[in-house]
Parts: structure tokens; C-alpha cells; sequence
């Protein structure tokens, strides 16, 4: 009878730990991913008038870290890290154009639309983050977690960073550009350290890519996270939550300060 009611509880726990891992799938589909066939990435603003000559200008690109999901007042590190700037006596214009789900080749059939060239040839400075949808995959890095499966992601998202790098510098040369490494939100799991080191190895190889472009800086933020990443996950435990903005706002709002020379006000 013991051992009847040992197997039972064994296999109610395995059940749960399956339905949670699919649950937590479902999530970052939705989280990361969102809907690839609903994406809108065109901007309308072809008519908005220019910032003051004075003004130091900042493009963020990327996915749903630019556009701040998991933040409650909506920010995310580029709003954050703006606030930041305008305590320094910044004065500062931002265009966010970070969308939701977006990868590494979705960023550059962006960057072919003529207003999203047209803001990045007038920045000042340029903020990505990109890479954690082409990674992640809604979850389903987990379950084909081999050698061969991450370095095939890993060669196709460098050869499209390069792309998205070398279009960004083509038309702006002057604009300093900050690129934000990853994080791991996966490192509480079972499969956390074997994550972790996949992210840091990615990391590398996007660092190596970035300073293989002038005025190119690579922002790292995953040892903002490693210890305690659960504290800076949004409900979702995928996103940042207020919190893990303000840690990458803090890192890359510093790095334009100094990199800047302050105030341009």
C-alpha cells in the first residue's frame, strides 16, 4: 500500500512538473515570440518634425526588452535609462521603436523602411536588444537542447547581427551604438546552468560581432541578473520587471554619459 501511494505521488508530481514546463512554453511564445503574423512594424511618423538642434537623440531598436514589457509603468530600460539622463541635465529625444516578438530577421526587413532609416541617420546614439526570441523560440530551446540545435541558432543570428550592425553604421557613422547582451531567465531551473552557459557563450560571440564595428559598444547585463533573477522577472519570468529595467538602465545610461562627455543640454 506504502509503495502504491509512493508511485501515485511520483507520478502526480511528474504530471505537474510536465504541465508547468508546458505552461511555461505557452508563456514565452506569447511573451517572447508574441504573433509573428500580427507584427506591426511599420512606423507612421514620416511627418514628425525634427527635435531641436540641441537636442541629443536616441533610436532604441529591438524586441519586447526595448519596448519594456514586464515594466507597470511601461518604460523598460529605455525609458528608464532616459530618466536617468535627464536628471544629468540631459536633453534628450527618444524614439522607441522596439516591437514586441521581434528576431534578428525581422529587425532587418525592418531597418528597409524609409522612416526607420530616417530616425536611425538622425540619432545621436542607437540601443538594441535583440536576440532572445532568435534563442528562446518560445521555449522550445528547452526541450531540443543539443550542441548541434544552439549552434545552428547561434551561426544564423550572427550572420543577421553583422547585417543589422553594418546596415545601422552605413546610415549613421557618427552614432554610437549600444548593444545589450542577455540574460538568463531560465537560470533558476533544472536546466539553469546549462542555459546560463549557452547565454554567456552567446553573449561572447555577440560581443566579438559588436566591436567589429566602429563606435560599436557591447552592454553586458547578465551578471545584473545571475544571482538573483528571480527578484528582477516579471510575473510572466521571462521579461524584466521594474526592477531588472532599472539595473540595465543604470549600466547603459552610464555608459552614454561617459561615453558622451555629459549634458548635451
Amino acid at each position: 500500500m506504502h509503495s502504491r501511494k509512493v508511485r501515485w505521488l511520483t507520478l502526480f508530481a511528474a504530471i505537474t512538473c510536465l504541465l508547468w514546463i508546458a505552461g511555461l512554453g505557452w508563456a514565452a511564445k506569447d511573451y517572447l515570440l508574441g504573433n509573428a503574423s500580427g507584427l506591426v512594424t511599420t512606423v507612421e511618423t514620416d511627418e514628425a518634425p525634427p527635435p531641436e538642434p540641441d537636442t541629443f537623440r536616441i533610436v532604441a531598436l529591438g524586441d519586447s526588452l526595448t519596448r519594456g514589457m514586464g515594466d507597470n509603468e511601461g518604460k523598460g530600460y529605455v525609458g528608464y535609462a532616459a530618466d536617468r539622463l535627464k536628471e544629468e541635465g540631459w536633453n534628450l529625444s527618444v524614439v522607441n521603436l522596439g516591437i514586441k516578438g521581434l528576431t534578428s530577421a525581422e529587425l532587418l526587413k525592418q531597418l528597409e523602411q524609409k522612416e526607420i532609416r530616417r530616425q536611425l541617420g538622425e540619432a545621436d546614439a542607437v540601443m538594441m536588444t535583440i536576440g532572445a526570441n532568435d534563442l528562446f523560440m518560445g521555449g522550445e530551446t528547452l526541450s531540443r537542447f543539443t550542441e548541434e540545435s544552439i549552434g545552428k541558432l547561434e551561426d544564423g543570428f550572427l550572420t543577421r547581427l553583422n547585417g543589422i550592425l553594418a546596415a545601422v553604421r552605413e546610415l549613421n557613422p557618427e552614432a554610437d551604438v549600444y548593444v545589450l547582451g542577455l540574460y538568463d531567465p531560465f537560470a533558476e531551473l533544472e536546466q539553469g546552468a546549462e542555459t546560463s552557459r549557452v547565454v554567456r557563450e552567446w553573449n561572447h560571440k555577440t560581443m566579438e560581432a559588436a566591436a567589429g564595428y566602429p563606435g560599436t559598444v557591447f552592454v553586458p547585463v547578465y551578471d545584473l541578473f545571475q544571482r538573483k533573477v528571480g527578484d528582477y522577472l516579471f510575473t510572466d519570468r521571462f521579461h524584466p520587471n521594474e526592477k531588472g529595467y532599472k539595473l540595465m538602465a543604470e549600466r547603459v545610461a552610464g555608459l552614454i554619459d561617459e561615453s558622451e562627455g555629459g549634458p548635451q543640454a
